[in-house]
This record gives C-alpha cells, sequence and structure tokens, in this order.
C-alpha cells in the first residue's frame, strides 16, 4: 500500500493548487466580463444576475452525488472527470447563439463547481488534523488569485478575442488539467493521517455507510455549521459577481484605476486564506473552539469594515482603497476553518459527503444571492445591494459560529475516542495470527 512520502503530498497540492486556480479563474471572470455579455445578449441586470444563480442551482443540487461518489470511488479519478466537464461545459457556453442557450449551458458549467468535497477529502487523507487549516487556506488563496487572473484575461484579451475566446482559453485548459490528474494524482487510505492511526503498517477500507452518513446531522456543532453556511457565503457570491460592475457604473472606476484597486485587494484578501487557516490552525491546538472563534471574529470584523468602506465618497479614491483592503483582508478568514472544523467532528470514510452536505447548503443560499442583488439594484443601487446583503449575513454568521465554538469540544472528542477504538481494533488485526 502506498505511504504517502512527503514529497509526493506536496506535489498533490501543487496540482490541485493548479487545478482550483485555472478551474475558478474560469468561474469567476463572468463577473469582469458582465458588461460585455450584457452588451452582447442586451439583457438587465436581472437577467444577468439569473445566469449566475443557474449555475449555482445546478452546483448545489449535485453536491451530494459528487460527496456520495467520492466516499465510494477512487476521488482522484473522479476529479479527472470534473476538469474534464469542467472543459466541455465551458466550450458550449462560448458557443451559444442568445441568451436563452447562454443561460442553459452557463448552467451546465455548475456541474463540476460541486467537485470539491472530494479534493479536500483526499488532502486530508495527506495531513493531520493541526496542519489542515494552513493546507486549505493555501488552497482556497485560489479563489481570490483567480478571480484576479481570470480579471486580468478579460481585460486584456476580452478586447482582442472577445469573451467567447476567452471561455474556449479556459476550457481547454480545463481539459488538459484532467489529463493531469487521472495519471498523475493516486489516491489515498481514508484515515491514514489521524494521529490515532499512525504507525500503523496499514489500516482498513473505510467506504461510505448510510449509517454513519445520517449520524452527521446528529452533531450538534456541524448542525450549526450547515445552517451557517446557508448565510455564509452571500457575501462571496454578491461581491465577486457584482462589485467590478459597482466600481464601474456606481464609483466612475475604469481602465488602470479599476485594474489597481481590484487587483490589490484581490491580492490582499488572497493572503487571508492562508493567514485564516494558520491563525485558526494556532488556536486550534490551546482550545477545540479556536476555528470558531478566529471564524466569529472575522466575520464581525468585515461587516463592520465594509460599512465603513462603502460609505466613503467616489472621489476620494485613496481612502476607499485603503479601507477596502483591510476589509478584503478578513473576508476569507473563516471560509479554511469551516472546512476544517467539519473534518474536526467527522470520520474520514464520510468526509467527502458531510462537506458536500455543507457546500449543498451554502449553494441552496448563495445561489439567490446575485439574483438578489440584481433585484436590489434594478430598484435601488449596486451600493445597497451589496451593503445590506453581506453586513446581515456577516451579523448572523458570528452568532452562528459563537454556538459552534460552545458545542465543538463535545463532537471533537466523540472523533477522537473513535478513532483510538478504530486504532485498536486495527493493532489487533496486526497480532492475530494469520
Amino acid at each position: 500500500m502506498h505511504k504517502n512520502p512527503s514529497r509526493y503530498r506536496w506535489f498533490v497540492v501543487s496540482v490541485f493548487f493548479v487545478f482550483m486556480l485555472l478551474h475558478q479563474s474560469d468561474k469567476l471572470l463572468i463577473g469582469t466580463l458582465t458588461p460585455r455579455i450584457i452588451d452582447t445578449f442586451g439583457i438587465s441586470l436581472t437577467q444577468m444576475g439569473a445566469v449566475s444563480t443557474g449555475a449555482l442551482i445546478v452546483a448545489s443540487v449535485l453536491y451530494p452525488v459528487w460527496g456520495y461518489l467520492y466516499d465510494r470511488y477512487a476521488r482522484s479519478k473522479l476529479l479527472a472527470l470534473a476538469s474534464f466537464i469542467w472543459g466541455s461545459t465551458t466550450w458550449l457556453n462560448a458557443i451559444a447563439p442568445n441568451y436563452s442557450t447562454f443561460l442553459i449551458t452557463r448552467a451546465s458549467t455548475g456541474i463540476d463547481d460541486s467537485s470539491y468535497p472530494g479534493l479536500y477529502s483526499l488532502i486530508s487523507d495527506y495531513f493531520g488534523p493541526t496542519m489542515r487549516g494552513k493546507i486549505y487556506g493555501l488552497l482556497e488563496l485560489t479563489m481570490p488569485l483567480g478571480y484576479l487572473a481570470g480579471m486580468i484575461l478579460a481585460m486584456t484579451l476580452g478586447g482582442q478575442i472577445g469573451w467567447r475566446g476567452v471561455f474556449y482559453l479556459t476550457g481547454s485548459l480545463g481539459i488538459l488539467l484532467a489529463v493531469v490528474i487521472f495519471f498523475g494524482v493516486r489516491d489515498a487510505p481514508r484515515g491514514r493521517s489521524e494521529p490515532e492511526l499512525e504507525g500503523l503498517e496499514q489500516i482498513g477500507t473505510y467506504r461510505f455507510d448510510w449509517q454513519t452518513a445520517k449520524g452527521l446531522f446528529q452533531k450538534r456543532s456541524l448542525r450549526l455549521l450547515f445552517i451557517q453556511g446557508f448565510f455564509g457565503v452571500f457575501p462571496w457570491n454578491v461581491i465577486t459577481y457584482w462589485f467590478f460592475t459597482y466600481l464601474e457604473r456606481e464609483r466612475g472606476y475604469s481602465g488602470n484605476i479599476l485594474l489597481l484597486t481590484m487587483g490589490v485587494a484581490v491580492i490582499v484578501l488572497a493572503l487571508g486564506y492562508p493567514l485564516g487557516g494558520a491563525a485558526g490552525d494556532l488556536l486550534f491546538k490551546r482550545t477545540p473552539r479556536g476555528r470558531a472563534i478566529v471564524s466569529a471574529t472575522a466575520v464581525l470584523m468585515g461587516a463592520i469594515l465594509l460599512t465603513i468602506t462603502l460609505g466613503i465618497p467616489a472621489a476620494n479614491q485613496g481612502l476607499f482603497l485603503v479601507m477596502l483592503v483591510l476589509t478584503a483582508l478578513f473576508i476569507p478568514v473563516a471560509a479554511p476553518n469551516v472546512v476544517s472544523t467539519v473534518y474536526d467532528v467527522t470520520l474520514p470514510e464520510v468526509r467527502s459527503t458531510a462537506v458536500a452536505i455543507q457546500y449543498f447548503i451554502e449553494s441552496a443560499g448563495a445561489a439567490l444571492s446575485p439574483l438578489m442583488a440584481g433585484l436590489i439594484a434594478d430598484r435601488s443601487s449596486l451600493h445597497d445591494a451589496i451593503l445590506i446583503i453581506c453586513v446581515s449575513t456577516w451579523v448572523l454568521c458570528a452568532i452562528f459560529f459563537a454556538f459552534v465554538a460552545y458545542l465543538l469540544p463535545h463532537d471533537i472528542q466523540t472523533l477522537r475516542n473513535q478513532m483510538r477504538a478504530r486504532a485498536e481494533q486495527e493493532r489487533a488485526r496486526e497480532l492475530a495470527p494469520a
């Protein structure tokens, strides 16, 4: 059985980093291309919001399916399939001749958007609990960096090859990466990195079990995390899909100023992921409530700082940039800590399912956010849409994280007891006569 040497596990992280970076670029560049697409099809902000909502709905419906498949079969091969689907559906989206077809093909790109639970689950079998926050933070750097890369692609190539040409390019990269993942990434035994199983020559094969999956909903901390997830990604979706258009149309930004403002903000936002994961790991070593405490603090700070930032007059671009950068640093801090916390309380063989449920609930809520923002913007302004949705959901999430922090010690201890019992069984099996 493969023993997951240290060098190879970093190779796996590198492949997944590139996969997520390019996938996020493809997924998020539509925010930057929104004005061009609106002009191509002659549609309203509400209709454009429906485009993003359609993809989010498809992704949310398929999360449980992907989660089940990942816990049942080889995760690496399924990730290769997801990459191929990404490339293929992006090509279909590029050739759409009218709005109706564009709406349908864009929705189909949501199929692969729900493929991340298996990636995170596989990584959890290469890295132990006290390192996962940092690794997930590193991987989630790809979301803002992907947004930045997509923005640069859209602004530099969009005028030359058009938004369709940009989609052809990113779709081709998805198909290429499918080949790399299929031949280069190997699966790992589920639970291999758990401290209780350390030192064992072999561990049993653990796969998805319905009874174990049902037990996920018996964990009170996990139930609250699931509920928090419904609201938690509202801000991210509103910001990624509408902030570029907000700067351009309501604050009068254009050209280099627009690129500079978004570029600096996104780079700082990217730093928030590994910093948030590292902070969560550090406090987790001191208290099992650590990750939830870090998350609650971060979302409250985000709500306060965004309120101040959007209240700055459009003419004061310097102060706006400073405050936007400060806000951006706190926005992503909770993300790596949520995934790590889910794994802190769940058995290895249902971790893809657990994160899939988390993301399913998140997407069910997030699917509404671009459309809600478009509706509010058409009746008021994008300023009001972004502020109302982001601040209200962040305050609510802080409350949920506080309750999660209270409940976590019991659920974490339950998992550690289960893993110790499993380790004793494995050792007894090794010592038993052949």
